[in-house]
């Protein structure tokens, strides 16, 4: 077994970070000239702003415009070593972080800003056929699934089989859900018609399938309606208050109705990733870890947990919600933490969440954002939330493609990154 020595000096503080997430690349920007070396584990090259991923999946953007080499985005911290790899376990005696060759790192301090990853409530066998969106891997599968949908549609001969690949159902009418089926119902009906001859892609039925009342329970009930009459507008079918009960490849079962469909998208649920396993951590039923008001670990104050695998209350007693501010204002507070440690000051008060906001796009020209006691819908609110990701967006070149691409696809109604990928494997899916 194999200790992965840091090139920096040995003698300084060593804080590993696992998971280049929103959350873990804070924390390393926030302790930026603490006199700590640090070393970043992930398992992809890349961070990734998961906001605009569902665009990467339906065509509106490259994946290359929403992704960004670990190693570039470091290349200014000397302090700062980046590793390409897996975390297998944790020994939290020894402090020292496993690595899937065999290999460890040893640290003082231990921050885990791992995310998340898909949940369908105990059947994982689900996935086959209903991928998630998390990784750039599930947007370019999603993508080539949709795309592909399309394709074979359009040399089908049989009216029932045809009109099985022109549906897409979309699992979970939360933020990930409503964006993506509005998303694909105007893509359907305002972007490909004039590209077939043999079929008409404004036939597509696009279905939104909840178990819950209504779409986005997260935001006040008039915007939640507004949304709904938008996305029916779109072309969207509702199904609400109606519970999935079976996935298959050519189908998906609404209780006792099985409708043909060969595109299931799932976007119902989240589990928190195995980070909580690794450090034998107290955790909730979505596999969150406990973490005290600092956001350590109890018992284990050298280890922090942040983001999506951390189980953090607001004030109110309401759960912090597994968005980007959230991971990025844990990880700015356990830099805080980890600097007032070493310099033996005052330690900063527990972590506080302050809500930015909530907001949400419905199709390429309406939105609806809540900022408290303020709300907004319609094409104001579609330039807001415009403005919002564009500005947190990495790069000056990021803001100028992704603003290019949003503003063609605007005017032009047209999707530029309609580019079917094949698998590994060369087979079709």
């Amino acid at each position: 077994m194999t200790a992965l020595q840091s090139e920096t000096r040995d003698d300084a503080h060593h804080v590993v970070v696992v998971g280049g997430g929103f959350g873990g690349l804070q924390a390393i920007k926030s302790l930026k000239g603490s006199g700590t070396r640090i070393t970043l584990i992930d398992r992809r090259n890349h961070h990734l702003f998961q906001p605009l991923l569902y665009q990467a999946a339906t065509t509106i953007l490259a994946p290359s415009e929403i992704a960004w080499p670990l190693r570039h985005v470091l290349r200014s911290r000397p302090d700062v070593t980046t590793l390409m790899a897996k975390v297998m376990d944790v020994d939290t005696e020894t402090r020292q972080v496993w690595l899937g060759d065999g290999t460890f790192v040893t640290y003082d301090t231990l921050i885990l800003a791992t995310g998340a990853r898909h949940s369908y409530f105990g059947n994982d066998h689900w996935e086959e056929h209903a991928p998630g969106l998390k990784t750039l891997e599930d947007a370019t599968k999603i993508r080539r699934r949709i795309l592909a949908a399309f394709e074979a549609a359009e040399k089908c001969d049989d009216e029932v089989e045809r009109r099985a690949l022109l549906t897409f159902a979309v699992i979970g009418a939360g933020p990930t859900g409503v964006e993506l089926a509005g998303i694909i119902a105007e893509l359907a009906k305002r972007v490909l018609p004039r590209d077939f001859r043999r079929i008409d892609t404004r036939e597509a039925r696009v279905m939104l399938i909840e178990a819950g009342p209504r779409v986005l329970a997260g935001f006040p009930e008039e915007l939640s309606s507004y949304a709904a009459k938008t996305l029916e507008r779109l072309g969207v079918e509702l199904r609400l208050g109606a519970k999935v009960t079976e996935c298959h490849s050519d189908a998906v079962d609404i209780g006792l109705d099985s409708v043909p469909c060969h595109t299931i998208i799932w976007a119902a649920g989240v589990q928190a990733s195995r980070a909580g396993k690794w450090i034998r951590a107290d955790a909730d039923k979505a596999g969150r870890v406990l973490v005290a008001p600092d956001l350590s670990v109890p018992e284990r104050p050298e280890i922090f947990v942040i983001g999506d695998t951390a189980a953090v209350d607001r004030a109110d007693g309401r759960p912090v919600p597994g968005v980007a501010p959230a991971a990025k204002q844990m990880g700015a507070h356990v830099a805080k933490v980890i600097k007032a440690r070493l310099a033996g000051g005052t330690l900063p008060a527990p972590f506080a969440y302050k809500d930015m906001g909530n907001m949400a796009t419905l199709g390429r020209r309406a939105a609806i954002a809540d900022f408290g006691g303020y709300k907004m819908k319609g094409v104001l609110a579609w330039w807001i939330w415009g403005v919002a990701h564009i500005y947190f967006l990495i790069g000056t070149r990021s803001r100028a493609v992704v603003a290019w691409s949003w503003m063609w696809s605007y005017v032009t109604g047209q999707n530029s990154a309609r580019i079917i990928t094949q698998p590994e494997d060369g087979k079709p899916q």
